[in-house]
């Protein structure tokens, strides 16, 4: 899968749910936790895997 901005998951959250700064936060971390998003080193870019795929194999 490839990279998308931060902005196209961000901006729903934001501003479609009503989410706070730290409601965005949180969701990120346990997305990232859960194995479901992968955020680019530079905070830029995310990516969104497959079920069961492993981060570790994607490096």
């Amino acid at each position: 899968m490839r990279y998308r901005t931060a902005e196209s998951i961000y901006y729903p959250l934001l501003y479609t749910l009503k989410a706070s700064g730290a409601e965005l936060g949180a969701g990120i971390r346990h997305a990232v936790e859960k194995g479901w998003l992968e955020l680019h080193e530079s905070g830029t870019y995310v990516r969104l895997l497959a079920p069961g795929q492993d981060l570790l194999t994607l490096r």
